[in-house]
């Protein structure tokens, strides 16, 4: 059988996280940490691997510093290199610093012949992954962004708060850009194939309630999290483990996403975040949801504010 591998760039916050959700899910049997502080990877290696005793698998723990050609041979990468304190006020906040560490190890990564999948979370998560696409030149299929994943997360949570539902039996999602501009397509809303409009019609006292406070709580749910903590760590980090289990377990799942766009809503050449099928080979296909004209309005909109950063980037 043959082993699979994952690399985790950047092991802060999130990337720690990410590396002992993978252990503690039994995803991996072996994991790669990069760092430019190499102390880092050394602790956290030494750390992993002490929690080893506890995890449902073994698992080799490989300590590569900052020698990222070692990932090469990884059948996935996660990229959580960033800064968060430089996210503060938003999550545009890490834009060149998380673009130049690209810069720092994508094309060696790539030219080490590397030829798996990326999974990006670092941010600003749209345009980290277009840059990752130009930077290595390799099938933008293979490229997956977090994106709204973890905010279409978030939203199901608000909603089952409110409407008092398990959040795995709702089917909505946040689509556009993983910051500010994103948004809920409510129109496709669904719970248990009844769609959310006409349940509200039915049953107002349980599914009539204030949209855009929903919308707005799961678009603020990082920064709740964040006020606290200074960070955001738990459901990121299990945000990039699913992606992994999706692309080992050639699971044709659909989930938010960000990925390239290839004509969908007449957007093209940039990444963005829509329902999207994962499984062994990365997107498979990305779902155009029926969305209203206002949501339209509001996913170009956003998906000109990601081009808007990707112009303030100097080597575009």
């Amino acid at each position: 059988m043959q082993a699979r591998s994952v690399g985790i760039v950047g092991v802060g916050h999130v990337g720690a996280h990410v590396a002992n959700s993978l252990l503690l899910q039994g995803l991996t049997d072996e994991l790669r940490l990069c760092d430019i502080d190499t102390q880092k990877t050394a602790s956290e290696t030494q750390d992993l691997r002490d929690s080893l005793a506890f995890c449902p698998y073994n698992t080799v723990v490989i300590d590569c510093g900052d020698r990222y050609e070692e990932l090469a041979g990884c059948d996935v990468i996660v990229n959580a290199a960033g800064k968060v304190s430089l996210a503060a006020g938003g999550r545009d906040g890490e834009l060149f610093y998380t673009t130049d560490a690209c810069r720092s190890f994508a094309e060696r990564i790539a030219n080490a012949g590397f030829d798996g999948i990326w999974v990006s979370i670092a941010n600003p998560c749209d345009v980290v992954c277009t840059e990752i696409w130009h930077l290595t030149g390799c099938d933008p299929k293979r490229v997956i962004g977090s994106g709204t994943g973890l905010d279409s997360a978030r939203l199901r949570s608000q909603i089952s708060l409110a409407c008092q539902l398990d959040p795995k039996s709702i089917n909505a999602y946040m689509i556009g850009e993983h910051g500010a501009s994103m948004l809920a397509a409510w129109k496709a809303a669904s719970i248990s194939g009844a769609l959310l409009s006409d349940l509200a019609a039915a049953d107002p006292d349980r599914f009539a309630f204030d949209r855009a406070e929903i919308e707005d709580l799961a678009r603020q749910g990082g920064y709740v999290t964040y006020a606290g903590k200074q960070c955001t760590e738990y459901a990121v980090a299990n945000a990039a483990a699913r992606v992994v289990a999706a692309v080992f377990h050639d699971e044709h799942t659909v989930m938010g996403a960000s990925t390239l766009m290839e004509g969908q809503y007449g957007e093209e050449g940039i990444y963005t975040s829509l329902p999207c099928i994962i499984g062994r080979n990365g997107v498979e296909q990305v779902i155009e949801l029926d969305l209203s004209d206002e949501e339209r309005a509001g996913f170009h909109a956003s998906c000109e504010h990601i081009r808007e950063n990707i112009g303030r980037l100097t080597w575009w």
